[in-house]
């Protein structure tokens, strides 16, 4: 579990800053916090739609549709809230602007 996890977290590194940092956003739309515990929900579920025992094919669609589905929020966000939360992730932008 842990290195499934590990090795999702080398693909999505960025991403996930970039929700992180638009979830603690206040004019974050509710449609997205709902859609992240979708995904959270989805990666520590037992239940896959590729089973995890199949080689290669069981992680495989974790890291498919884990980023595809943090990207899709991501690129449907307000534009207010994207460009913030891409200024946090590069670090370009201090905590409290």
């Amino acid at each position: 579990m842990w290195k499934r996890l590990s090795v999702l977290w080398l693909a999505v590194r960025g991403d996930a800053r970039q929700l992180w940092y638009a979830l603690r956003h206040p004019a974050a739309p509710l449609w997205l916090k709902a859609g992240t515990a979708m995904v959270v929900l989805y990666l520590f579920s037992p239940l896959d739609l590729i089973p995890d025992v199949v080689p290669f094919f069981g992680v495989v669609d974790d890291l498919v549709l884990v980023p595809l589905a943090i990207r899709f929020m991501l690129k449907r966000l307000p534009a207010g809230v994207r460009e913030h939360a891409e200024r946090r992730a590069a670090g370009t932008v201090d905590a409290a602007g």
